[in-house]
């Protein structure tokens, strides 16, 4: 009955935030498409880094990828086609690193995923500069911007189902071994490499795809907007906000955050990244653990007391 319930919740939910762009008027919708993105992309990031626990700084590199395909192949390309591209470069370019970076751990792999994004930026203005002779790219597609929300929020809800089914698979289940001990893990058979793998390149695909729909919505883009890396801190700390290891976590992680990073640029834009760095180390050291667990912890911990008092 409980699952019926929750179930017929979340089913309510979706019909009613797929409902909001006919009440919204262009700023309301603008803030329901930025935080479908970034919903989706906090998820997208759990999926991976929440069992785990590799803290992962690539994930605008991604996001630039998808926009960037978009860009150059929407006046030759049918749309579903350039998002189907974008789609394989992105699970390409993640399987390439996945394979030479996943043997890596702790600071080392911060370190290198945050230099991938420097480096595709540093490539694409290369490429730009000395091959096309220019910087920037316009886009032009017929797509308005409920539908660019409707694709987001439809991304995001694929993107938490697949989560649900993957937390509850034996793949799982092996990711959680993997995050407490690879030691552990390979003594009993779980294939490390393969498991890390598959998991980054689905996560870095959803990514991809996050930044390909997005791109119709910003008309101009250039590796200064598309790859910058406050994209990649957000995501991360709204995942770790809500709380990485759970499947709402992301969610409610996202969903304040956003509308604070919101407030916070429009009305203190120069000393925004001060703030964010400072929230970022709040939530480090006051919830590791994700506001989740910290609730749960609390809950625990009042219903210790009432016991303790019913005996006494």
């Amino acid at each position: 009955m409980k699952r019926i319930a929750t179930a017929a919740g979340s089913i309510a939910l979706v019909a009613a935030l797929a409902a909001a762009p006919f009440f919204l008027d262009a700023y309301g919708l603008g803030l329901m498409m930025g935080l479908a993105g970034y919903v989706t992309l906090a998820t997208a990031w759990a999926l991976f880094s929440g069992p785990t626990g590799y803290v992962s700084l690539a994930t605008v590199a991604f996001v630039g990828i998808g926009a960037y395909c978009v860009a150059v192949l929407n006046e030759t390309l049918p749309y579903p086609l350039v998002l189907l591209i974008a789609a394989g470069i992105g699970l390409a370019v993640a399987l390439v690193v996945g394979l030479s970076t996943l043997r890596l751990s702790g600071v080392y792999f911060v370190i290198f995923t945050f230099g991938l994004a420097e480096l595709i930026r540093q490539l694409v203005t290369f490429y730009e500069i000395n091959v096309t002779g220019t910087l920037g790219r316009y886009i032009f597609l017929g797509i308005t911007p409920e539908h660019i929300y409707w694709q987001l929020l439809a991304l995001g809800v694929i993107t938490m189902l697949l989560r649900w089914w993957i937390g509850r698979s034996r793949i799982g289940l092996a990711l959680k071994v993997i995050g407490d001990d690879e030691v552990v893990a390979s003594h009993v058979g779980i294939d490390i490499a393969r498991t890390k793998l598959a998991l980054f390149a689905i996560s870095a695909t959803i990514m991809t795809l996050v930044g390909a729909i997005q791109a119709p919505r910003w008309t101009y883009v250039e590796p200064a907007i598309v790859f910058n890396p406050t994209v990649s801190f957000l995501t991360l700390i709204m995942a770790l906000l809500g709380g990485a290891t759970r499947l709402w976590g992301p969610l409610l992680g996202a969903v304040p955050l956003f509308l604070l990073f919101e407030w916070l640029s429009a009305n203190f834009p120069n000393h925004y990244s001060i703030l964010l760095g400072l929230l970022f180390i709040l939530i480090v050291f006051a919830l590791p653990k994700g506001v989740l667990s910290f609730i749960e912890w609390m809950w625990r911990r009042a219903r210790s007391t009432d016991d303790s008092g019913a005996r006494t």
